[in-house]
């Protein structure tokens, strides 16, 4: 039975002196950073536009969350299959698809003749950007040297914070002065610029598979997966309040959430079992084997921890800086701005330092600045000042810093070559399903705090108050297992490398 690992792993020595990755090699990875920032930084911009999709298109705010929900769900749905899909088609093939879809669905939202068009583009959209991350991650895995694999994540590390903080800033600032239909009308040409030059300039690197695609694993992934995030979306949703609406909005949304997560947990069992017996043939749809490497599943542990924590935290507190603290919509994209910009200009010099030191120093240092500041939020109230909590944001973002680039990098690095679009696939969907539940969670305590606070008597300010204090409570409780996790991940030793032939 082979093992997933490389090589024992060790935070002990330093690296030898680091290799140089090759000028193909590097514009290949240049060219998917800039097309996975396109993709990303059009994910976030919805939230600032529902106001404004709500009068022109005359529909209702739930039907409008659906223009977000349906891209989470997309992305829940697609991730898991990306793992079978890079290693059945090349990588050049899989960029034209990944940015073609972005593209086509950009193209159809800015035409979108109503709110069905739209919600169709998303789809499409969402279906594109869903691969282009593990297309990015394992092509990083593929051609880049060991020695030289941190710094490389750190740019990744780029993406995944600028681009979705710099989203709702642009839109908004759109939004300003143009329909929203200009949101998808900027990014389309760069999208297709990038489409562009990536059909011409990137190559085909490794080895391809001839294994077919199993149509069951796909559907019970699908109900899984999807059943997972939509059923965690419904947890808080339903209305507040005793009137008969309110009520029956409740009863639907606890009915929902019921079955989806019911549907979801049977279809993931199934879709589990599915992979075991498909494994023993190397046919899986998601490879399972990844997770015999206890480093590689370490790694995943302190992702989940630190993605529910995380992201249900970012998205509770702009809900607090406009309601408790009462700034704007765009002065509160301008206080979450610093952390991003330090978060992702961070990133390559932590990967240098992983590259040379390992593991232990960042993670360590980053599990006690992530959960000190958590628990530093607990102490928000409608009197903190502004620009305490743009440092602690700022703080916080360092301390993740710390903490992403080294996980993403210790994981896969712990995982035999042929097993990376798998492990790619799995850190992507832990995100994503991750991140849903600690949205979820927050909101939903949030909801419940500030409903019991305004039954006693809370004006409105103090009731939001009280529910942002308690969801950024649970995402402090959430980050205490960062503190031991950060000293159980290592870095593996790096193994001999043959860089991929381009064709």
């Amino acid at each position: 039975m082979a093992s997933t690992t490389t090589q024992p792993a060790t935070d002990s020595v330093p690296a030898a002196s680091a290799p140089v990755l090759g000028r193909q090699e590097s514009r290949v990875i240049w060219l998917l950073l800039g097309a996975a920032f396109v993709a990303i930084l059009n994910e976030t911009t919805m939230g600032v536009a529902i106001p404004h999709l709500i009068t022109d298109l005359g529909i209702t705010a739930l039907a409008a969350q659906w223009l977000t929900t349906a891209f989470m769900l997309t992305m829940a749905v697609v991730i898991p299959i990306t793992g079978f899909l890079l290693r059945r088609f090349t990588t050049r093939a899989m960029f034209i698809a990944a940015m073609g879809l972005f593209s086509l669905g950009t193209l159809i939202a800015v035409f979108s003749p109503g709110f069905p068009m739209l919600l169709v583009a998303r789809v499409v959209q969402a279906s594109g950007t869903a691969i282009m991350m593990p297309l990015l991650m394992t092509t990083i895995m593929t051609v880049v040297p060991p020695g030289i694999r941190g710094r490389m994540m750190g740019r990744v590390s780029i993406v995944i914070s600028l681009a979705p903080a710099i989203g709702p800033t642009m839109a908004g600032a759109v939004l300003e002065n143009l329909s929203w239909r200009w949101i998808f009308a900027i990014v389309l040409p760069i999208a297709l610029v990038a489409l562009a030059i990536g059909a011409r300039w990137i190559h085909n690197l490794g080895e391809t598979t001839r294994a077919p695609i199993d149509v069951l694993s796909v559907i019970l992934s699908a109900l899984g997966f999807g059943g997972l995030v939509y059923g965690l979306s419904q947890l808080g949703g339903g209305g507040h309040g005793t009137g008969a609406e309110a009520v029956a909005a409740q009863n639907l949304s606890t009915a929902s959430l019921i079955i989806a997560l019911t549907v979801g947990v049977i279809s993931l069992g199934l879709f589990a079992w599915r992979q075991v017996l498909l494994q023993r043939k190397d046919d899986a749809l998601l490879d399972l084997r990844v997770f015999r490497s206890v480093n590689f599943s370490l790694s995943i542990g302190q992702m989940v921890i630190m993605s529910m924590a995380f992201f249900g935290a970012i998205t509770i507190l702009p809900l607090y800086l406009q309601r408790v603290v009462g700034v704007s919509a765009l002065d509160t994209g301008l206080i979450v701005l610093p952390g991003a910009l330090a978060m992702g200009l961070a990133g390559p010099w932590i990967g240098r330092i992983y590259d040379r030191w390992g593991t232990r120093v960042l993670l360590v240092p980053g599990a006690v600045i992530t959960t000190a500041v958590l628990w530093f939020y607990t102490t928000y109230t409608a009197a903190t000042p502004v620009w305490v909590i743009a440092v602690a944001h700022t703080v916080l973002s360092i301390g993740l810093a710390l903490s992403f680039t080294p996980l993403f990098t210790a994981s896969l690095a712990s995982l035999q070559p042929k097993f990376y679009s798998y492990g790619s696939a799995v850190v992507g969907t832990v995100q994503q399903v991750a991140g849903a539940a600690g949205i979820a969670l927050m909101f939903g305590v949030m909801s419940s705090a500030a409903g019991a606070a305004s039954d006693a008597g809370a004006d409105a300010v103090a009731a939001e108050a009280a529910g942002t204090h308690a969801a950024f409570l649970i995402a402090a409780i959430l980050s205490l297992p960062l503190l031991v996790g950060a000293f159980l991940v290592r870095k593996p030793v790096d193994q001999p490398f043959t860089a991929p032939v381009a064709h």
